[in-house]
């Protein structure tokens, strides 16, 4: 570790927390329906769209009506999209001529992207033309944030009225929040990444000759390697490269600010089109946790206890460090497994530690910081291979994951999360002083901890079944490319990104089958739909409960020991859950590295 990457560490926190108070009040104003200085510029479009789509903007929801028509959108939009997958091959802005995208990967990118996990069995720049990409893919990465935003809206709501039976407008909320909090940010910050030097065009790829040809490993369409008669690996002759492009720019910025992840090129942001510079790498990093943070101060001026959002904020930054912190010193200390000639030392030429699957331009604080962020929101962008990490560095992501990313987490994913803890945390201190526990002059009662614990039991229980399936079927065992406790741990990271709607991947599994393309699709279904819908439910309950004054043994949510208390309780949650998990993959493999056992 070293005290520059400290200091590009400590900057972005700052700057996240900079940009706290102005996004979050923007987002209060905006869904308080309050005047903003986009009003004279939005406020017509948004009339055009409600006349045209026969949405009345003054008629507000129950909980019930507001799920059913979040459940509507969403499977018109996974329909269009997987149709659209479907017949690309017919349609316009196809220069590469890419021909339909298989029914099974068309059913789990459809899956993926309308629930905002971007999850990839494929190559961008491969597999989807022009026109999925702008009109499916990128479409997706808006609407899909606009919904989570639009529930974690709402469900402040909840928190914050008093015996009301409504909670919003769910086609309102959508439209304003992709209008006044997506869009204004998008254009500009697209505009940013062109002049960093990420494309944006329509031009077909180039095909270049290499001044020096190459010979490369042969593979199959698994990736798997080709042998010989003699048992050898087949080399082919390079002597030409394509060079990929498109609109790049446009999908790259909402695909961080909507924390959607999902990249057009296969190497996502560590492809110098993706992420260009160092200026570029901080400006997508702090667009992955602008809207998070931004939340936590929503909370608190929809709510009138300021305090209370920052106690949460505080929260989620400290739960953030520690995870960064993990990261930065498993992957500075490099890999005890090389011989001793492989310098792994910090100097003045190389960032040293474990420089596997990483970018040079990077380095270990970076790829490091990046891998926190990205699994702390719901992103799943990278900037390094996760699977090349070391046992502890590449378990910090899948730990972010398992705690539901709720250290700022995705937009308003990470916030509706954070606030299903803080319902189990409030019941908790109630239970431990003999009374009713109470949030924010609301009564915490049997029916929002019953929905609160099925949000938390239907997360693992669709991750470790279908990742108990696939480690003892051979449709499962199959798509291994690392053996022992490694092998299990790209399982289990597959189903628990999906599940948590990340999207980022151990990568050294062969997810593009049947099997992993159906039940993945099922695991990002099940981890988006069926934990919002609870959600929705406790908002509902508590909008129509009277307000209880405070008392002497109220307990405060707006001190230092409720933050205690809180990550308490997100700790112990996903410790209980999934350390037999982690002690059979990450933490095994760390022991058998230590002891300089490996695995052929």
């Amino acid at each position: 570790m070293t005290a520059n990457g400290w200091f590009q560490i400590v900057s972005f926190l700052l700057v996240v927390l900079a940009l706290t108070k102005p996004i979050g009040g923007h987002m209060a104003r905006v869904f308080n329906r309050e005047r903003t200085f986009l009003d004279p510029v939005l406020r017509p479009v948004e009339r055009l769209i409600y006349r045209a789509t026969l949405v009345d903007e003054n008629r507000e929801m129950r909980w019930t009506e507001y799920a059913v028509a979040m459940l509507l959108f969403s499977v018109v939009s996974m329909a269009a999209l997987y149709l659209l997958q479907r017949v690309q091959l017919y349609l316009p802005f196809n220069p590469q001529k890419l021909g339909a995208v298989p029914p099974p990967l068309a059913f789990n990118t459809a899956a993926s992207f309308t629930t905002n996990t971007n999850w990839q069995n494929y190559s961008g720049e491969t597999t989807m033309s022009y026109l999925t990409q702008m009109a499916g893919l990128a479409y997706h990465n808006f609407v899909s944030a606009a919904v989570g935003i639009a529930v974690a809206v709402a469900f402040i709501r909840g928190v914050a009225r008093h015996e009301k039976e409504t909670i919003g407008n769910f086609w309102v909320d959508l439209v304003r929040g992709s209008l006044w909090v997506l869009t204004p940010v998008c254009v500009i910050g697209a505009l940013v990444l062109v002049w960093q030097g990420v494309p944006q065009n329509l031009k077909p790829y180039d095909t270049v000759k290499l001044i020096e040809p190459m010979r490369v490993p042969r593979v199959d369409a698994d990736g798997r390697p080709v042998l010989g008669s003699d048992g050898k690996q087949l080399m082919d002759a390079v002597t030409e490269q394509t060079i990929a492009q498109g609109p790049v720019a446009s999908q790259e910025i909402i695909k961080e600010f909507g924390t959607n992840g999902g990249g057009f090129f296969n190497a996502n942001s560590s492809h110098p089109y993706e992420n260009p510079t160092p200026l570029s790498n901080f400006i997508e990093l702090v667009s992955i946790f602008a809207i998070g943070s931004g939340l936590t101060y929503t909370l608190g001026r929809m709510t009138g206890s300021q305090r209370h959002g920052w106690a949460v904020w505080a929260t989620m930054a400290v739960l953030f460090l520690a995870g960064v912190t993990t990261a930065y010193l498993a992957e500075a200390q490099g890999n005890p497994l090389l011989p001793a000639v492989v310098n792994q030392h910090a100097t003045a030429l190389q960032p040293g530690g474990n420089m596997e699957g990483k970018e040079v331009r990077f380095g270990i604080a970076n790829t490091a910081l990046w891998a926190t962020v990205t699994t702390d929101a719901s992103c799943g962008a990278i900037n390094g291979w996760h699977d090349s990490f070391t046992p502890l560095g590449g378990m910090v992501p899948l730990v972010n994951m398992m705690l539901s990313e709720v250290i700022f987490g995705g937009v308003g994913a990470g916030m509706y999360g954070m606030l299903i803890y803080v319902v189990l945390a409030v019941f908790i201190a109630g239970l431990m002083v003999g009374r009713t526990p109470e949030y924010l002059g609301k009564k915490i009662e049997a029916y929002d901890v019953k929905m609160a614990m099925l949000v938390t039991l239907v997360f693992p229980l669709v991750i470790l079944t279908f990742a108990a399936i696939s480690s003892v079927r051979g449709f499962g065992t199959s798509s291994i490319t690392n053996p022992g406790p490694h092998g299990l741990t790209q399982m289990i990271y597959s189903f628990t990104s999906q599940a948590a709607n990340n999207g980022s991947a151990f990568a050294g599994l062969t997810t593009n089958t049947l099997w992993y393309n159906v039940a993945g699709g099922i695991t990002m279904l099940v981890g988006r739909f069926l934990m919002i819908i609870p959600m929705l439910a406790i908002a509902g309950n508590l909008a129509r409960k009277k307000a209880v004054p405070a008392s002497l043994g109220t307990f405060p949510v707006t001190t230092p020991l409720f933050s205690i208390l809180l990550m308490g309780t997100i700790l112990i949650v996903g410790a209980l859950t999934f350390f037999p998990a982690l002690s059979l993959g990450p933490i095994l493999e760390h022991l058998l590295m230590a002891a300089g056992k490996t695995f052929a």
